[in-house]
């Protein structure tokens, strides 16, 4: 098998099938070359999808042995997903020793993607269905308030009894309790006008019947007759 020949059959072929993505870094002393691979649903713009930047270099025997594959950047992939890749891939070429390979592990690389980025998307949408669920619940309960129980209903009544009876007591206490008469002028201010109002309708001078105190008169103790 003329090996490089081979390589130069299968250059010429993929430079047709990639034309404007391949781009060929090196052709001596081997062929070094880059072919990006994207899922169906890449975007570049929306930053949606997934993008691998396969790079391979030719050994001196291929494609009786495998090339050597790597990453030259990725998007939106993690890096165990990286390592994910290439291990498939490099199981891919073990299969296929012996044929020109690239294009077949370019196509497996593909598949590969979408199969992950559909894997993606399902959680992608599980979580936003997740997340408008809790929202739901969130917004019922907010409406419905607590669910009342046999148990839960008898210890609010305990709890509503015993306030309501403190309450009585309360009011029985405020009803039952007399007010002295500084309460009473205190609590009601129109008693501070009365007596105002009594001297204003007496005049100046307010008469007293003296024929209810004759029998007290001569007991008093008179000021006037002291000082005599």
């Amino acid at each position: 098998m003329d090996h490089k020949e081979e390589q130069n059959n299968e250059i010429e072929a993929l430079d047709s099938i990639y034309c404007g993505e391949m781009e060929i870094i090196t052709t001596e002393p081997l062929y070094v070359f880059i072919i990006p691979v994207k899922s169906d649903n890449y975007d570049d713009d929306q930053e949606a999808g997934l993008l691998a930047r396969l790079k391979f270099e030719y050994t001196p025997t291929y494609p009786e042995e495998i090339p050597t594959i790597s990453l030259d950047g990725s998007e939106n992939l993690e890096e165990l997903q990286e390592q994910e890749l290439l291990d498939h891939l490099e199981q891919q070429a073990q299969e296929n020793i012996g044929m020109v390979m690239i294009f077949t592990l370019v196509s497996a690389a593909q598949e590969w993607l979408n199969t992950v980025n559909d894997e993606l998307c399902r959680q992608q949408v599980e979580r936003e269905e997740l997340r408008v669920k809790q929202e739901e619940e969130a917004e019922r309960k907010r409406f419905e308030g607590t669910v009342v129980t046999v148990e839960s209903f008898l210890a609010w009544k305990k709890a509503f009894d015993l306030e309501m009876g403190h309450c009585r007591d309360k009011d029985k206490d405020e009803k039952n309790k007399k007010l002295t008469g500084k309460e009473l002028f205190l609590c009601d201010k129109s008693l501070n006008q009365s007596d105002l109002k009594f001297l204003e309708e007496g005049g100046d001078s307010v008469k007293v019947d003296e024929s209810l105190f004759d029998e007290d008169l001569d007991e008093l103790d008179l000021g006037e007759e002291n000082e005599d």
